[in-house]
């Protein structure tokens, strides 16, 4: 039974390996600029966000508020997968540790989520701004702010817990190869040779009121946020309102859209 366990261990200590459609060293290194480029820029465009609103008084409203909270968590969100993706290049190895890819599933799953959760909360904030214009700062005080930006969190840790103790309690060869440039969850799940019918009616009991709720708060906050613009007969206050929210409603879109993408795949 010793040997069992130590083999297991054994096991799980061991690297995965990673796989890509192009091996070749000299297109990696072309890739590499452009992708180096591209996290830099949105590291330092999401840091100058956060710091503009700290900075400046004016901007301490919820509506700021919840973006800057964003902000930070696209900058995490980014770099659980980026910077090993561009040191992998670089070094031209394409290992990761199992321990590395149970951390990197937890804070990829835990920023993603935190993510949706904002944009839900950033779109009743606009509900409240348009519909309940006088209101707005009594509904959306500090307190209310605090409590629901400490619920997203505590969901989104508890959903990301979920996803590693599924992985804990799968067994994986000693080597593997994973079709993907991260530890993408549905990719490490389909290499396990231990039973995995109790994870996935346990990821979708669990991911769907999380993807399913905040989409569902989102489209109801803006289809109220649009038939509150319809029934404002001055123009200047139609624009006035769309400017309000037209921003957040493509973040949203793309958002979306690249998750039920990465999730499709």
């Amino acid at each position: 039974m010793a040997s069992g366990s130590s083999a297991g261990a054994e096991r799980r200590t061991k690297a995965f390996q990673f796989q890509h459609v192009h091996d070749e060293g000299g297109l990696q290194s072309l890739l590499f600029w452009p992708f180096l480029s591209m996290y830099l820029v949105t590291f330092t465009a999401n840091l100058l966000v956060i710091l503009a609103i700290i900075t400046d008084s004016r901007l301490h409203t919820p509506m700021y508020f919840f973006l800057s909270n964003l902000s930070f968590s696209d900058i995490c969100f980014t770099s659980t997968t980026v910077p090993k993706m561009l040191l992998n290049i670089q070094t031209q190895s394409k290992a990761i540790s199992y321990k590395g890819c149970l951390s990197q599933m937890y804070f990829f799953v835990l920023f993603g989520v935190l993510d949706t959760f904002l944009l839900t909360v950033m779109a009743y904030d606009r509900f409240v701004a348009i519909y309940h214009p006088l209101h707005h700062m009594v509904i959306m005080n500090p307190k209310f702010c605090g409590i629901l930006l400490l619920g997203s969190w505590i969901l989104s840790v508890l959903d990301s817990l979920l996803h590693d103790l599924l992985i804990l309690r799968l067994s994986f060869c000693t080597e593997l190869e994973i079709l993907h440039f991260f530890c993408e969850f549905n990719q490490v799940i389909q290499l396990a040779y231990s039973d995995t019918f109790l994870s996935d009616p346990m990821i979708y009991l669990a991911d769907g009121p999380l993807c399913v709720v905040p989409l569902t708060g989102i489209l109801l906050s803006f289809s109220k946020i649009v038939t509150s613009i319809l029934t404002i007969s001055s123009a200047s206050g139609n624009i006035q309102h769309f400017s309000m929210c037209g921003s957040h409603l493509p973040v949203v879109s793309l958002f979306c859209n690249i998750g039920l993408g990465v999730s499709w795949y």
